[in-house]
C-alpha cells in the first residue's frame, strides 16, 4: 500500500497484466456459460424438430413462434409449471419453518439426546432417496395418496444437512444476545422469532430459494408417486415431448425457456437476502 500511495495509486506493468488476464479469463467463462442458454432459446424459435441447426443464432428463414403456441395450446405444461410452482412455494415453506425450529432446538436448546439426534439425522440422510423409493410408494398407495398432497409430504421432509447448516449458524450467534433477551424475561421461544429469527433471515432466504429451485429438478419421486397428467410436475411433463423413436426438440426448448421465468421472477425478488445469506459468516467483525 505505501508503495502504491508513493507512486500515486498507479498499477504497476505486472498488475495491469494480471487485471486483464482475470478480465479475460472472466468474459470466457460467461461466454461459455451462455452457449448452452443460446442453444436452447435458438432451438425454440426454428421450425423443425431438429436440436442442433448448425448456427447459435436464430435463422430468419426458419423462424417461428409456433413452438409456443403448441405448447401452451396442445399439451398439459401451464398445469405442470402451475403445480411445480405451489409445489416449490409449499415446500420451500415448510422445509424453511422446520428446518429453522430444529436448528435452534439443536442449537440453544438442552435436551437428552441433542448431540446424538443430529448425527443419527446426518446417518439417515447419507442413504439415497431411491432406495426408499418403494416403501414410500406402497405406504402412500396404500393410503390412497398416490398424488400432489402424498408427494408433498414426502418432499416436505426435513433435510438434515438444512438443519445441520442453519445450526452451524446458529451456533455462530453470541449467546449473550440469548441471555440479555432472558433477563427481559423473553421465553425460548421469545428468542427464537425475536431475536434469533431475524437475524438468520437471509440463510433461510438462501435455503429457500435452493429448495424451491430443486422441486423444479424433481423427477425420481414424482415419476414413482404421481401418475396422472394433471398431477405431474414439470420434470415428468417434460419427459413425454421424448418417445421411443423421437423428440419434440422445438416444444421441449420452448417449455424450458418458460419454465426459467418463474425463477428469474423469485431470484429477482430473494438475490438481496441471498447475497447477503451467502456471504454471511465470510467477514467476523
Amino acid at each position: 500500500m505505501a508503495r502504491r500511495k508513493a507512486t500515486g495509486g498507479k498499477l504497476r506493468r505486472f498488475e495491469i497484466i494480471e487485471v486483464w488476464i482475470t478480465r479475460l479469463i472472466i468474459w470466457a467463462l460467461i461466454v461459455v456459460t451462455f452457449i448452452p442458454i443460446l442453444s436452447i432459446v435458438t432451438a425454440s424459435l426454428q421450425t423443425g424438430d431438429v436440436f442442433y441447426s448448425g448456427s447459435l443464432l436464430p435463422d430468419p428463414a426458419r423462424f417461428t413462434l409456433n413452438n409456443y403456441k403448441l405448447l401452451l395450446t396442445t399439451t398439459k405444461f401451464p398445469i405442470w409449471i402451475r403445480n411445480t410452482v405451489l409445489m416449490g412455494f409449499a415446500v420451500g415453506i415448510l422445509q424453511v419453518g422446520i428446518t429453522v425450529l430444529s436448528s435452534f432446538a439443536f442449537s440453544r436448546l438442552r435436551f437428552k439426546g441433542r448431540t446424538n439426534g443430529i448425527r443419527a439425522l446426518l446417518l439417515l440422510q447419507m442413504m439415497p432417496n431411491y432406495v426408499s423409493i418403494a416403501a414410500i410408494q406402497y405406504v402412500l398407495f396404500k393410503l390412497n395418496m398416490g398424488n400432489l398432497w402424498g408427494l408433498l409430504l414426502v418432499l416436505t421432509g426435513a433435510s438434515a444437512y438444512n438443519i445441520w447448516l442453519i445450526k452451524g449458524y446458529m451456533d455462530g450467534l453470541p449467546k449473550e444476545l440469548d441471555e440479555a433477551a432472558r433477563v427481559d424475561g423473553c421465553t425460548d421461544w421469545q428468542v427464537f422469532y425475536k431475536v434469533i429469527l431475524p437475524l438468520a433471515r437471509p440463510m433461510l432466504a438462501v435455503m429457500f430459494l435452493m429448495t424451491f429451485v430443486g422441486i423444479f429438478n424433481e423427477y425420481i419421486m414424482s415419476r414413482a408417486l404421481l401418475k396422472s397428467p394433471n398431477d405431474m410436475l414439470l420434470a415428468q411433463g417434460l419427459q413425454t415431448f421424448s418417445t421411443q423413436f423421437s423428440v419434440k426438440w422445438g416444444q421441449f426448448a420452448a417449455a424450458t425457456v418458460l419454465s426459467c421465468v418463474p425463477l428469474a421472477i423469485i431470484w429477482g425478488f430473494s438475490q438481496k437476502y441471498v447475497e447477503s445469506g451467502l456471504t454471511r459468516g465470510a467477514v467476523k467483525g
